[in-house]
């Protein structure tokens, strides 16, 4: 196995030495320092996304993403990424909703090599005209291939029926209306109102100590702006609650998305929830839309809901595939457990079979160095203390099923779902 990719440190000790790094300049990062394995990974976001956007641009934060790594300092693109291949250091950009965020993977012996491409593609990245007219291609190009695929019709489809003219509405790559008029000039301006050091989030795990992760800090984030005017993103409203969409696609197998309000990561029901719907259907094999839709019907191969907590809303998402001629039937199963689920709540041995796997399983975010960089960075977006990881097991295990039921009726309500089926159902 590569070294860049082997497994990291046990989990506990890592969850439990999680430290604060202060730069010079203020800049702080959480730190995780470890040298059993010699690799660092680093993950970072700033706290502005693609909702933020203006509808008339929506995909430059993505379009930005693709394009920091196409040329930097005195490296066009192929020598930069070149130099990438050269000395297996991983780097990417990625504009999601709620965050721009960043990604670095590198073995100790190129760190230095590594801080310095990531810190030219964050301040020295060209952004040429040919890059951007490049680039720009690649993103109409899999607009177009989506346009027949199901799974990313359904997702689309029901994101604009949910949130109108919000910003949560608009897919974080953007669309075939508004791609095309990008220009140079916005993705230049949309940089410059991303990175302000007063939206900035890091994690860092590996064989780097806290002086020397100080100083690159300074290098890398210093010169930015400190603060800056950040997007207003009002609270959305959401609609369509118990309505069912189909959008008409010719396959023979429906994708089927289901949603409702849920709760904000602060929520004090979160974890309740969580652990809820870990029963309800975010457990594979054990969840009780697996049994009732796949293991007792045989309808679909895969069935999952999850929480999905957004900056300023939050979301109950469920999710299938079945073929044309059972999407109704489907439909009817999922939605039929959802309002069951939310009227009656788990049994004593389903939350307890439930809190054992999620207090056990917790530890394999913890397994490698990214894993751990990518979860630090998750808790610091959404405002959890820097001891959660610590905490986690001992919130699970102190719930009740009382707590259960109590958060799943809040999240749930009576069952009623938006429904977006993409496909050719039957009619029923």
């Amino acid at each position: 196995m590569n070294d860049i990719h082997r497994t990291a440190p046990a989990s506990a000790s890592a969850r439990s030495n999680v430290r604060r790094v202060v730069s010079a300049k203020g800049i702080e990062a959480w730190l995780v320092e470890e040298y059993a394995v010699p690799v660092i990974a680093v993950e970072f976001a700033f706290t502005s996304g693609a909702a933020d956007e203006p509808a008339a641009k929506s995909g430059v934060t993505s379009l930005l993403s693709e394009l920091l790594t196409e040329g930097a300092g005195p490296y066009d693109s192929i020598a930069f990424h070149q130099r990438l291949d050269d000395l297996a250091i991983e780097l990417s950009f990625s504009g999601r909703l709620d965050s721009f965020a960043g990604s670095l993977r590198t073995l100790s012996r190129n760190r230095d090599a590594a801080f310095e491409m990531l810190g030219l593609a964050l301040n020295q990245a060209e952004i040429g005209a040919e890059a951007v007219e490049r680039v720009r291609g690649q993103t109409l190009a899999g607009l177009k291939h989506e346009l027949k695929d199901p799974g990313a019709v359904s997702a689309k489809t029901w994101f604009a029926a949910s949130f109108g003219a919000h910003g949560y509405a608009r897919p974080a790559d953007g669309d075939l209306a508004t791609v095309p008029g990008i220009s140079r000039q916005d993705v230049l301006a949309r940089r410059a109102e991303l990175f302000r050091r007063d939206r900035l989030k890091i994690a860092v795990v590996g064989a780097i100590d806290e002086a020397t992760l100080a100083a690159r800090l300074d290098e890398l984030f210093g010169a930015m702006p400190l603060v800056g005017e950040a997007p207003a993103l009002a609270a959305p409203r959401f609609a369509g609650l118990g309505e069912t969409k189909i959008v008409d696609i010719d396959v023979p197998q429906c994708t089927i998305r289901f949603g409702s309000p849920g709760f904000k990561r602060d929520d004090p029901d979160f974890i309740a929830a969580a652990v809820g719907n870990h029963i309800l259907g975010g457990g594979s094999f054990t969840s009780r839309l697996w049994q009732e839709v796949r293991e007792s019907r045989g309808l679909a191969y895969s069935v999952q809901s999850w929480l999905q907590p957004l900056r300023q809303f939050g979301l109950f998402m469920a999710y299938t595939a079945t073929s044309n001629a059972r999407a109704h039937e489907a439909v009817a199963i999922i939605k039929g457990e959802v309002a069951r689920f939310a009227a009656d709540g788990p049994s004593a041995d389903e939350l307890a079979k439930a809190k054992q796997y999620l207090m056990g399983s917790y530890a394999l975010r913890f397994d490698t160095s990214s894993k751990i960089a990518g979860e630090l960075l998750s808790i610091q977006l959404f405002g959890q203390p820097i001891d959660f990881p610590q905490r986690y097991p001992a919130l699970v295990d102190a719930l009740g099923l009382a707590d259960i039921k109590r958060a799943s009726a809040r999240l749930l309500g009576n069952g009623d779902m938006l429904t977006v089926i993409a496909g050719r159902p039957d009619k029923a």
